[in-house]
């Protein structure tokens, strides 16, 4: 974004973000506030002087995302109910840059946009965030699916807002919570690529005390952790954790190899990375591959799998188009 005229300037950069993201460069605060004004009474003035908000504030940062998404996407009426997670924007934004990095690989390193491309968010969330920006930033049709009914009800009231993008994102139910893909892909579909947030931690008590470490370091109490603890069971935690749920994910996609392109998931630990290598090993995944991020001091990743070799992935690619045409 660029320094609005007369206006404070941004907050800092953000290193490591991709050069593509349009949060690389900070956040321009007045033209943040000017494209949704309800930003106006979170914004402060921070220890370096530079304009920002109190990010353990959730009502100030639902705030910033609702303004970033307006912004920067063009997104309206973005809402979440409260305890559900708040995404980081830029973050996500990131994942779906890389993403698109990973399939112009498949095509001669010409980034792939418009509606032939079809993307699975698995997990979607009640906040939409995937399919909103990566819709906006690349033109691909979207299905998110979603076993938790409110946050399905959420992410139906942000499309409902939002008419123009009806026709690029659809939302499913999944009705098993031991099934990822299984009830959610249809029967013949195809699609060039998934994407994944996984719950992080094996149990609730786990993902409080997470937070509570949180707060701490912010220099907040205990009880103001338990207050704005936020996020619903499925979103935080599920049996066998992070590393848990990814060999889960990775013995569903065997089932469907000639069906995916590109099989990816956020990995937010690097000390799971063993037990999801070895898991697409014995899987007899035909290409591995493992993408660096980062967002400032945090580093993470994701990681991708394919089960086709690199040139039925290249034909899959042809044949998309040719049907677009």
């Amino acid at each position: 974004m660029t320094k609005s005229a007369g206006g404070p300037k941004p907050a800092p950069a953000k290193p490591g973000l991709h050069p593509r993201n349009r949060h690389a460069a900070g956040y321009d605060f007045a033209a943040l506030v000017q494209a949704s004004p309800g930003l106006g009474p979170f914004v402060q003035s921070a220890r370096h002087g530079d304009p920002s908000i109190d990010f353990a504030d959730p009502a100030a940062v639902k705030a910033l995302n609702r303004a970033l998404l307006a912004e920067a996407y063009g997104i309206r009426g973005w809402d979440i109910p409260a305890g559900y997670l708040c995404p980081p924007i830029p973050g996500r934004a990131d994942y779906l840059h890389h993403l698109a990095d990973l399939l112009a690989l498949d095509a001669e390193g010409v980034i792939p946009r418009g509606a032939a491309i079809r993307a699975l968010d698995v997990g979607v969330g009640a906040n939409l965030i995937y399919p909103l920006i990566g819709y906006r930033e690349y033109g691909w049709c979207f299905v998110g699916s979603e076993l938790d009914a409110t946050a399905l009800t959420s992410a139906e009231r942000i499309l409902a807002a939002n008419p123009g993008l009806g026709g690029a994102i659809s939302l499913r139910r999944q009705v098993d919570r031991n099934a990822l893909f299984r009830g959610v892909v249809l029967a013949g579909e195809h699609f060039d690529l998934t994407l994944c947030n996984p719950p992080f931690h094996g149990s609730i008590q786990e993902a409080r005390e997470a937070a509570q470490t949180k707060w701490r370091k912010l220099g907040r109490g205990v009880g103001e952790a338990a207050r704005n603890f936020g996020g619903q069971g499925a979103e935080l935690w599920c049996e066998g954790g992070e590393a848990g749920f990814i060999r889960r994910m990775i013995l569903e996609s065997v089932k469907l190899p000639d069906r995916v392109r590109w099989f990816t998931t956020l990995v937010s630990s690097s000390a799971s990375l063993p037990a999801v290598h070895r898991a697409l090993r014995q899987a007899e995944a035909k290409d591995i591959r493992t993408i660096p991020m980062a967002q400032g001091q945090k580093q993470s990743r994701f990681v991708a799998w394919s089960f086709l070799e690199a040139e039925a992935r290249r034909a899959s690619v042809k044949t998309a188009a040719g049907e677009k045409q």
